[in-house]
């Protein structure tokens, strides 16, 4: 049987964090298991989910982004508890990480480089001749004003002590994308379920489809945007359990989350 753990409110370890109660509230309604933990004990290596878990629960845990260390530490409290994650440590670093996914799909996302954070990155990057870089760690690119396009190799740099100084850490390493003009108004979130691609309305695309076939794991968001000679791109895989909404109705997510279960029963 498939249940949910969500994060708790820091004030009542019995009820879910405000971030996550419209979600866990409505996966309740519809008959679907959740308990709800403390993250903060979490971290301390501390796991006691109220209701707590059963002999034979297949845990999916929805919650903030976690490391692939804390990730794995989640999955064996979950064992300990005598239960399953249906999100493997190896399935999570598939999607979490952008070189774990890059190989399967580098005909559908901008070309991708990837080197450590003590490279020398003018030297690496100046024989790709590449117009703009697209900046990132494995994780996360830069969100404030300056974003993570740099017009040179040389501001590459620039842009990855800004990512360390603003996220406090680098997460993996560095990407490098080749730089494409997208229009991010059409950007969309999919989610995937057990090798079948939802879209949050409407029909799913050829290429999310194909990304669908082409990578192994249970429960995966991918991201995909027009780009301006109106192919479609996809820009990010992440691992269901930490993916946003977005744009997604809360009833429409729970449909696939059910369909996580029905299909790994």
């Amino acid at each position: 049987m498939i249940r949910l753990i969500y994060p708790c409110d820091p004030l009542d370890v019995k009820q879910p964090d405000e971030s996550y109660a419209e979600e866990y509230f409505a996966a309740r309604a519809t008959g679907l298991m959740c308990s709800v933990f403390s993250f903060e004990d979490l971290e301390r290596g501390v796991f006691r989910p109220a209701p707590r878990l059963d002999a034979g629960d297949r845990v999916l845990y929805r919650g903030w982004m976690l490391d692939p260390a804390g990730y794995g530490r989640l999955c064996e409290l979950v064992a300990r508890a005598g239960a399953e994650s249906v999100i493997s440590p190896e399935d999570y670093l598939r999607c979490h990480y952008l070189p774990s996914w890059y190989e399967a799909c580098r005909d559908l996302t901008p070309p991708t480089v990837f080197l450590a954070r003590t490279a020398d990155f003018a030297s690496e990057l100046a024989p790709l001749g590449w117009p703009k870089y697209f900046v990132k760690d494995y994780v996360k690119s830069l969100t404030t004003a300056r974003g993570s396009v740099a017009d040179t190799p040389a501001q590459v740099a620039e842009v990855v002590d800004l990512i360390e100084k603003f996220r406090g850490r680098i997460d993996g390493g560095i990407c490098v994308r080749r730089f494409e003009e997208l229009d991010p108004d059409t950007e969309e979130r999919y989610f995937v379920a057990a090798g079948t691609a939802f879209a949050r309305d409407g029909n799913v695309p050829d290429i999310v489809q194909a990304v669908a076939s082409r990578i192994a794991s249970p429960f995966f968001s991918a991201d995909v945007v027009k780009r301006k000679d109106g192919v479609l791109r996809l820009v990010e895989l992440g691992d269901g359990q930490v993916s946003d909404r977005k744009k997604w109705s809360t009833s429409r997510f729970i449909e696939v989350v059910s369909a996580v279960g029905k299909k790994l029963s």
